[in-house]
């Protein structure tokens, strides 16, 4: 850890040197693998990694990089539109030397495939998929291996960063740095998920307010920390996964995991509307993104989108009942799916969601967008 932290002072302390252009914003990436872009690579025994064929395949040189897509994702998009390459590399890659000789400090990915809002949920994820032994499940629950980087911990990460930042510019330059940086996280798929199938007999509402509890907990941290502008990522409608159609016998959605996709949406508007009375100078974009993906659904013939129910990577019924590996079924018509794998879009898909969230209306993406979020 402190050979980590001396070198990431040294990474940081470029930022003095070559200033990265004041007109693209620093990013930090903070949730699960809607923006992973490699973090669980470096989780030797993870079950949640998909550094592998076919993911990746419309990656430049077909690289499978961890992300879980054919290509890029989500975050990989916002930060194009922000006028960077790609996404800023994982936190955890920041202990290779190669990173020295980058020429500014554009921000860090901590976001982890699927981990959560509780620590619990990336432990306990394999419950979830219908073929998996009961008994894997159990020994997932109780293993030691480390299968995500739980947001909890990914707050950490950024505290390191954070305190390399002061070391490196000073604690009045890391405030003005981080005040002008964009923080996007997505979060509380996995959660829903792990609560659903578990069969808990936690009452719904109750459950939700200990996710909004959790994401107050870990916002009022960065909040602390120096961050100031938020772009949040919202549950989409989950229960029309491809993995979860399955659990229907009419092929539908499972429209009780939509009802608390929903819920987490409301939550989440009432806790940043709550913040930001009392953080001042607090910006935030809330990304509805069951809206913008039921939307599609509902309609995919606009968006150039044929097939909305099943994965492109898979076998079984709606390809949904494996996960995306070299032995899996691969769609040739990729740009006409919704999804990429069981769970995950393709990047046809995480393209349009980024430049809704990025440009969309207030029935998209409220109180602005993330473009004006960035103006702001």
């Amino acid at each position: 850890m402190a050979r980590r932290l001396g070198f990431l002072a040294i990474s940081l302390a470029i930022v003095v040197l070559h200033p990265a252009n004041a007109e693209v914003p620093s990013i930090f990436i903070f949730g699960d693998s809607t923006a992973d872009v490699g973090t669980n690579n470096f989780l030797p025994g993870s079950k949640f990694r998909v550094n592998f064929p076919h993911n990746g395949i419309d990656f430049p040189h077909s690289i499978p990089t961890g992300r879980f897509s054919n290509g890029l994702n989500s975050a990989d998009f916002l930060a194009k539109l922000l006028g960077h390459k790609k996404s800023p590399p994982p936190f955890l890659s920041l202990k290779s030397s190669s990173t020295v000789n980058k020429e500014s400090f554009k921000g860090v990915n901590f976001a982890s495939g699927g981990s959560g809002l509780l620590d619990i949920t990336g432990q306990t994820m394999l419950m979830m998929t219908n073929f998996e032994k009961k008994e894997n499940s159990n020994d997932a629950l109780h293993s030691k291996v480390k299968n995500v980087v739980p947001l909890s911990e990914q707050i950490k990460q950024f505290s390191i960063v954070y305190r390399n930042l002061v070391a490196a510019i000073g604690k009045p330059e890391t405030e003005k740095f981080l005040s002008k940086s964009l923080f996007f996280i997505s979060t509380g798929n996995n959660d829903i998920f792990g609560y659903y199938h578990s069969g808990s007999n936690i009452p719904k509402q109750v459950f939700i307010s200990t996710l909004g509890l959790a994401y107050e907990k870990y916002l009022r941290v960065l909040l602390t920390l120096g961050a100031r502008k938020f772009g949040i990522i919202s549950v989409p409608p989950i229960g029309c996964c491809p993995s979860q159609r399955i659990y229907n016998t009419t092929g539908g959605c499972l429209e009780e995991l939509n009802e608390h996709a929903r819920a987490f949406y409301a939550t989440m508007e009432a806790l940043l509307c709550k913040l930001s009375s009392e953080y001042k100078d607090m910006k935030y974009s809330l990304g509805n993104t069951y809206e913008m993906t039921i939307n599609v659904i509902q309609n995919p013939l606009p968006f150039n989108i044929t097939d909305v129910k099943t994965a492109c990577c898979g076998a079984g019924k709606f390809n949904a009942e494996a996960f995306c590996d070299p032995k899996a079924n691969l769609c040739a018509n990729r740009h006409e799916y919704l999804f990429w794998d069981l769970f995950h879009p393709t990047q046809d898909a995480s393209k349009l969601a980024a430049v809704t969230l990025y440009h969309g209306e207030p029935r998209f993406v409220s109180p602005i967008n993330f473009s004006q979020l960035a103006e702001a």
